[in-house]
């Protein structure tokens, strides 16, 4: 296949006579395996030994068989795997200094030098303490007969790439943990469930979540299935809070609803830190309210199950990261920890990070609970104002009057968090004071007039449901520019939010240019991208990928489990997204394919001739599965009939082919915590863009809004590490038409990263990859995005 024309490739970085060890250390998280396999896989492409240090630091401390080299074949099907199958365990011993020299001795009989270390902040300070004394080590050794002298020399630095893994996301510096996308996973399962039996009932439900010092996970979950309360370390209850939430109990019943959800942290205290448990908060709703009331705690199903895409996807990149920056370390290279924030991978030092994640702590124990907040970063604080925003209504006496009325609607194919974002818009446009209205479906409801006025009440229970409970078509609005500003009239319709996919960029460059003939569109519009395509332009994620992608894995995992036993198999999956090659490229990287047709990189009869003769011999010697994506468009004469037929004649004697053409079931199903999330807040974000631009706009002696400026007609999308409010019109020169695709996409990047985890020899791009930088606390978890979440 074709490689893109890149400055900077790792060829000039080798690892020829270098020995890197990987071991995972401390609690277990979902994704470690996929951590691990990327280490290995990449350190073995490079030319180094690797190994695997089994049972964490106790291994490194016993040595013998708990130090083995790893091959390649020795990390095949780990991916989809949960926990950490090298093994973890907490050592005392390695926190004496005995135990140390035991590791050194282990490691420097080996010729490691090059240490992986994926565990929590404990495990990367005890990794950081090795390596500052790690000569001192050596020295000792050789003065007790262990080593001899020239090992000194050769092995004179040891060096530390830390990748943190913990499903509570308590670490400074990186936006998300490994882990922590799969324990919300999880919790969004037990919650969705528990909802129903709830409603039957009529019940109150006290969740208690994983989150001793850290009340990430249940403040994302809550904000994920609209509970009504939240308890977290980070931000105790004012005093009096226990009637306060037993009128917001009271008050959602008294509105309709059936069921109350309450989510406290294992961590939970109030001001004067005394402990909140699931016990105490149910015992007092049954006293105050007496409400039926249950008591749920999850405990370790939140470490348990198959990781999600987005934890195989980053622990993959983390993967690679980790070994490219042990290869770029000199004698002099701090310890680091690689991590991603927003799309973007970045190098941390290791100790500033572990130094900031105890300065939370430190705040907390001295009852600074603002300063906390604002040290765990502004995606954390991002999530807690939305929560508030969303969650507590205002008395109408509070409420500001603006006397505008905003519209929202849905467009295009349906996708999953749609609804999440209406209900956020809805909310948050309530709260500023607008009169919110609901058009279904989409511009054909509007110009038919399926205009309605939607209250905060209304939408409640809709962030956990799939599909568009709007309604959604995709008809442009360009033949009913008339009739569609005549409804504008009869409502007052003050600013439009669209959200949908390729087709509402359309719509709103159509409205954008009728504005030289209606004035009724010179008014603030946004739009939100919410596609499983993931192909609107001005956006590097979109609204419902992330559920697709999670779909096609979780297929992905079970068509390959299906052919456990039998004989050598290879699978050809069809999936969605037109001519855009997002969902097979990061669909493969997450599943583990052999290789993933698309669109964007143009293949002939001979790569699939070289991918036919590549995965032959990798199922001789070794595999027993193999994967093969094709999305729908990527070529009119290759279909999946041609490759499954194609692979089928050539792999005669060696493996037989399956198909399977996944269709719609990518676009159902309930959304995933990070559409949920990422729905919520930046819809949240964009509401209160268009009450900033309705004010600006407003012209007082005419008693009217009017926009027609370039900027009050945006897309707001994610750009590398930030949300960016971006003029559709603008948008144009980087759009390709004809095939619904951007020109330029961030993710083809991640396709050679695929190739190499699935031994292909290939190109890979390192000038994107990550920097060394210091943590600031203002921007410990910069974006808004990636902690989408």
């Amino acid at each position: 296949m074709a490689q893109p024309d890149n400055k900077k490739f790792f060829e000039n970085l080798t690892g020829a006579g270098k020995a890197i060890a990987v071991l995972t250390s401390g609690g277990d998280a979902q994704g470690m395996n996929a951590a691990v396999r990327a280490v290995v896989r990449m350190g073995i492409y490079v030319g180094a030994k690797v190994y695997f240090i089994h049972e964490g630091y106790q291994g490194m401390v016993d040595g013998g068989d708990n130090i083995k080299e790893a091959t390649w074949e020795s990390v095949s099907s780990m991916l989809q795997v949960g926990g950490t199958v090298i093994g973890s365990a907490r050592c005392k011993e390695f926190r004496t200094h005995e135990g140390r020299l035991k590791a050194a001795h282990n490691l420097v009989q080996r010729g490691i030098t090059n240490l992986c270390v994926i565990g929590g902040d404990g495990s990367l300070t005890g990794a950081n303490l090795f390596r500052e004394e790690w000569s001192g080590l050596l020295a000792e050794l050789v003065q007790q007969g262990l080593i001899e002298e020239d090992a000194v020399q050769r092995y004179s630095a040891l060096h530390i790439v830390g990748m943190v893994g913990s499903i509570d996301n308590d670490f400074c510096g990186t936006d998300m943990t490994i882990g922590t996308d799969s324990a919300l996973h999880r919790i969004i399962e037990v919650v969705d469930a528990i909802m129903t039996t709830a409603q039957s009932h009529q019940r109150t439900f006290v969740l208690e979540v994983m989150g001793r010092h850290c009340g990430y996970l249940a403040l994302v979950s809550a904000l994920a299935c609209g509970a009504d309360w939240v308890l977290i370390p980070e931000m105790p209850p004012e005093d009096g809070w226990e009637e306060k939430m037993c009128e917001k109990l009271s008050a959602t019943r008294s509105r309709g609803s059936r069921l109350n959800i309450i989510i406290v942290a294992e961590g939970a205290i109030d001001r004067h830190g005394k402990a909140i448990t699931s016990s105490t908060v149910k015992d007092l709703v049954v006293r105050h309210l007496g409400f039926d009331t249950r008591v749920t705690i999850l405990g370790h199903v939140q470490r348990g199950g198959t990781p999600s895409a987005f934890d195989r996807i980053l622990a993959s990149r983390m993967g690679v990261e980790a070994v490219l920056a042990l290869l770029e370390t000199t004698a002099n290279t701090a310890a680091c920890v690689v991590s991603l924030c927003g799309n973007q991978a970045v190098r941390l030092p290791l100790m500033e990070c572990v130094q900031m994640t105890q300065e939370v702590q430190k705040a907390m124990d001295e009852k600074k609970f603002e300063e906390a907040v604002r040290l765990r970063g502004r995606s954390f604080e991002n999530n807690l104002r939305t929560y508030k925003l969303l969650a507590h209504r205002k008395p109408e006496s509070e409420l500001p009057q603006s006397n505008f009325n905003v519209a929202v609607l849905n467009v295009g194919a349906p996708a999953a968090g749609m609804n999440a974002a209406v209900r956020s818009a809805v909310r948050v446009g309530i709260s500023e004071g607008h009169k919110m209205f609901a058009i279904n479906d989409g511009f054909e409801g509007f110009y038919k007039g399926q205009i309605r006025e939607i209250k905060w009440g209304d939408v409640g229970g809709w962030t956990g449901q799939g599909g568009s409970l709007l309604g959604t078509k995709r008809t442009l609005p360009a033949k009913h520019v008339d009739k569609i500003a005549e409804q504008m009239r009869k409502y007052n319709i003050n600013a439009l939010l669209v959200i949908g996919g390729f087709e509402a960029v359309e719509c709103l460059l159509q409205l954008y240019d009728a504005r030289a003939t209606c004035e009724e569109f010179c008014i603030p519009m946004c739009m939100l991208p919410a596609t499983i395509s993931n192909n609107v332009p001005g956006t590097d994620l979109s609204i419902g990928a992330d559920t697709a992608l999670n779909a096609i894995v979780e297929t992905c995992d079970r068509i390959k489990q299906s052919a456990s036993g039998t004989k050598r198999r290879v699978f050809i999956i069809e999936t969605m997204g037109g001519y855009c090659g997002y969902l097979a490229s990061v669909g493969g990287l997450a599943a583990g394919a052999d290789a993933a047709y698309i669109y964007e990189e143009p293949f002939d009869i001979r790569d699939l001739q070289s991918n036919v003769e590549h995965l032959t011999e990798k199922m001789k010697t070794s595999i027993q599965r193999g994967l093969v994506l094709r999305n729908e468009n990527s070529n009119e004469n290759y279909t999946t009939d041609f490759i499954y037929q194609l692979y089928s004649e050539e792999g005669r004697g060696v493996f037989d082919c399956r198909k399977n053409v996944l269709g719609h079931m990518q676009q159902g199903g309930a959304p995933s915590p990070f559409d949920r999330n990422f729905g919520t807040k930046i819809s949240a974000k964009a509401m209160q863009w268009i009450s900033k631009k309705l004010k600006e706009s407003y012209r007082q002696d005419e008693g009217r809004v009017f926009a027609n400026t370039e900027d009050s007609a945006c897309l707001l999308g994610m750009r590398r590490r930030a949300l960016v409010f971006q003029p559709v019109v603008q948008l144009k020169e980087e759009t390709d038409f004809v095939h619904r695709i951007p020109k330029e996409q961030w993710w083809l990047k991640l396709r050679p990263l695929m190739k190499i985890l699935a031994k292909y020899k290939t190109s890979y791009d390192v000038s994107d990859s990550g920097q060394l930088e210091h943590v600031v606390c203002n921007r410990t978890k910069e974006s808004d995005t990636s902690s989408a979440i």
